[in-house]
């Protein structure tokens, strides 16, 4: 199954100078878990997306995008 959230994590922790370790702490998850998210390898749950969004002072949709599926032709 293809995701279609796409985020831009990895722009706004090099934008503040953050490691993955660095923002696994402040959202209480690991550093693999956020490696994860950033390859849109996995999606967080909903509370954990808004902490990333509160770590970088931002709204959740300047964090996480969603691209809805192409329709399909009939």
């Amino acid at each position: 199954m293809t995701s279609f959230i796409r985020n831009r994590i990895r722009e706004l922790r090099a934008a503040e100078n953050m490691t993955q370790q660095d923002l696994a702490d402040l959202i209480h998850v690991t550093r693999q878990t956020v490696n994860a998210i950033e390859l849109d390898k996995y999606s967080p749950s909903l509370e954990v997306a808004f902490r990333i969004a509160q770590v970088f002072e931002v709204p959740l949709d300047r964090v996480f995008q969603y691209a809805a599926p192409p329709k399909r032709r009939k």
